[in-house]
């Protein structure tokens, strides 16, 4: 089976590259169609191509204009010219186009409209990582999307949650196919990238990854301050890029006396410098706000932490000696719960082998390459009957 992988921005760089290796390793022809990688990027393409396809000239540029809105705005105006102009053969002469993000739905609206007027069309699948777009964060790239969602042969979620969310919304429920999200695994720190990351000096919680609203960021903060204005001895690390204004609430640290508690490593980090972080955090915190599967957690299992999170989306659904709960949006459940893990070590090695347990128990890509296949020739044959 010839197979078109697309995520334009490489917003999941990590699952494409799993989901692409394992379809591969089955034998299917695949083909991972992106923006030019970055030197932050782990993408290995191994048993596939990888094609960057999208943002050449926006992405030459990036260095000059920076993350800012400039940058934005020429990725956007790129885009929605190759939407409209830019060659699909590529696309049309695979037999599934697989869709994992759609980065500017004014824009991929053209894109599929093109594909579905040629006579011989690829089946069209899309992975709807989040019922709700981009974490309802989005702006601009999140207008018009759920209309989309109609232009597809099949739909692929992670969980039952999205499945009714989707249903929720007026989707054929036998247009959804679950396929759970495999855990995943960074590339590993060599000497140089443990070294750059210091040693912690008390129990260490971790915040890692992009850092955007829905993650509760803030919430963090909060509950931290709280646990340290108690006399708390703890560490707050904070690893990854900044996509909102973080410094009033890194001044509420400062201005409380705590900065030195707090170990700050800010921008695009490469793999192996949160391979780096969470070997040496003893408690990763996921206070999110809003999330139906979270590729940050299914990355962490493997590391045998203590983790926090809130009773949201795929955390909600795991059993509470694997994973400790709070509630959504409340600060001092927050707080509550991380002073039981900074307290108790015995607490924190429980959870730390219940989530390897956890890890082995998720299934492998393998798993989801075959599942995704099956989803693949049902939509062919969907699309073959309706020519």
């Amino acid at each position: 089976m010839k197979i078109a992988m697309v995520d334009p921005s490489l917003f999941t760089g990590r699952y494409d590259d799993s989901l692409c290796r394992a379809l591969g390793e089955a034998g299917h022809d695949v083909t991972l169609l992106a923006r030019p990688r970055r030197v932050t990027d782990a993408i290995n393409h191994a048993h596939y191509r990888y094609d960057p396809h999208f943002f050449p000239f926006s992405e030459r540029l990036r260095g000059a204009l920076g993350e800012g809105m400039a940058f934005k705005l020429a990725k956007g105006v790129e885009y929605m010219g190759a939407a409209r102009l830019g060659g699909q053969a590529i696309l049309h002469a695979a037999d599934v186009v697989h869709m994992q993000w759609l980065p500017l739905p004014m824009a991929d609206r053209h894109v599929l409209t093109r594909l579905k007027s040629n006579m011989r069309r690829p089946a069209l699948v899309h992975t709807v990582h989040n019922a709700s777009a981009f974490h309802g964060d989005s702006g601009a790239q999140g207008r018009g999307y759920g209309a989309l969602l109609a232009q597809f042969d099949a739909l692929i979620v992670h969980g039952e949650e999205t499945r009714l969310a989707l249903v929720a919304q007026g989707i054929a429920h036998d247009r959804i196919h679950i396929v759970p999200h495999p855990p995943m695994e960074l590339a590993q720190a060599e000497a140089q990238e443990l070294a750059a990351v210091p040693d912690a000096v008390c129990p260490r919680i971790l915040f890692f990854g992009t850092i955007r609203p829905y993650k509760g960021f803030d919430l963090l903060i909060d509950a931290a301050l709280t646990l340290w204005r108690e006399g708390l001895d703890f560490e707050l690390a904070v690893a990854g890029k900044p996509f909102m204004d973080i410094e009033l609430l890194l001044a509420k640290v400062r201005e409380a006396g705590f900065e030195k508690r707090l170990v700050l490593d800010l921008g695009f980090l490469k793999e192996e410098r949160l391979d780096a972080h969470m070997r040496k955090a003893d408690i990763l915190a996921f206070p999110y706000r809003d999330i139906d599967s979270s590729g940050a957690f299914l990355s962490a299992l493997s590391y045998g932490k203590a983790m926090v999170a809130t009773r949201v989306g795929m955390f909600a659904a795991i059993d509470e000696n694997t994973l400790s709960l709070c509630t959504p949006e409340d600060t001092a459940s927050l707080a509550d719960t991380l002073r039981t893990l900074v307290m108790d070590e015995g607490e924190r090695v429980q959870l730390g082998q219940a989530a390897l347990a956890l890890r082995t128990q998720l299934g492998q890509w393998s798993d989801a390459a075959s599942a995704a296949v099956a989803i693949y020739e049902s939509a062919m044959l969907k699309v073959q009957a309706s020519l």
